[in-house]
């Protein structure tokens, strides 16, 4: 008799467990999340103090609710300036050179234009698809969107110029030297289009802070990690692209010198198909001016 009253709490428990790690991953992979940030600096003018930034990484072609409805609606009531897209918006995995579910990716970006300026680097899926990229980037073009290929852009507000550096992911480039790409890439930068009074880089790479910070950067944005893929509390994440195991920048902000990073989980998924612990999310940063620069 116990052992026929102990079965079905057995299979109680069971059930009770895979519904917990059901929800697990569906967090993980599907609850969206905005997280804030505040970036402060010694240097930021009076103009650009309180300057919100969304930042939207690693896309890889997933959608949020109908037509991306979802992540539209967290884009706006984040209430930005301006968006920044850092790359991976679609997925060589996934996408063929046929392939135009690219389109409903960019329709997403262009609909991002009616809520604040968005400004867009490339990522190495982006190079991956040589066949497909280049209608991607006239779609976003033609629907109001700066793609920053290796170029620069001014933002102004309030007699203050934030000025954004964009530059392609070194996939693009036919050489295995990537800190050297990027190194020779913002040097050009510097030399053509000035740092402004504050020096924003959209970039897709998070490795490379060392290069971003020899440049003088003040604040750049980046993605790639995805999170780590799975991460464990305490530990962070497991594994990354470029980075290999217990990578070292996954999430969050990150300085070397004067330069802060800010890393994105991203939103989407590529060759490994699910997130542990690890919310696709959008990113809001802050600008903020020192408490002792605020009556400079």
């Amino acid at each position: 008799m116990n052992s026929f009253l102990r079965r079905p709490a057995r299979l109680l428990a069971a059930a009770a467990l895979l519904t917990a790690l059901a929800l697990v991953l569906w967090h993980g992979n599907c609850a969206l999340t905005v997280t804030n940030c505040t970036v402060s600096s010694s240097h930021l003018p009076a103009g650009l103090d309180g300057l919100r930034i969304a930042q939207v990484s690693d896309l890889h072609g997933a959608v949020f609710g109908a037509e991306n409805g979802d992540l539209l609606a967290a884009l706006r009531a984040a209430q930005p300036d301006l968006i920044a897209v850092t790359g991976d918006l679609i997925d060589s995995y996934r996408t063929g050179t046929d392939d135009e579910d690219w389109r409903d990716t960019a329709e997403t970006v262009v609909r991002m234009t009616e809520i604040a300026p968005v400004y867009y680097v490339t990522g190495n899926h982006e190079a991956r698809l040589s066949a497909v990229y280049p209608s991607l980037e006239e779609a976003l073009r033609a629907g109001g969107v700066t793609v920053l290929r290796n170029g620069a852009a001014t933002f102004s507000r309030s007699g203050a110029e934030l000025c954004i550096w964009g530059v392609d992911d070194p996939s693009f480039a036919p050489t295995q030297y990537e800190a050297e790409t990027m190194d020779g890439a913002l040097a050009a930068l510097g030399a053509e289009a000035g740092t402004g009074d504050y020096l924003l880089l959209l970039s897709h790479r998070p490795e490379l802070l060392e290069v971003y910070a020899a440049h003088g950067v003040d604040l750049v944005l980046t993605g790639h990690a995805h999170g780590g893929q799975i991460r464990v509390p305490g530990l962070g994440g497991l594994a990354a692209p470029n980075q290999g195991l217990l990578p070292a920048y996954t999430s969050g902000l990150y300085r070397s010198g004067g330069t802060v990073m800010a890393v994105s989980r991203g939103l989407g998924n590529s060759i490994f198909p699910l997130r542990v612990n690890n919310p696709p999310e959008v990113v809001l940063l802050t600008l903020a001016r020192d408490a002792d620069q605020s009556g400079g």
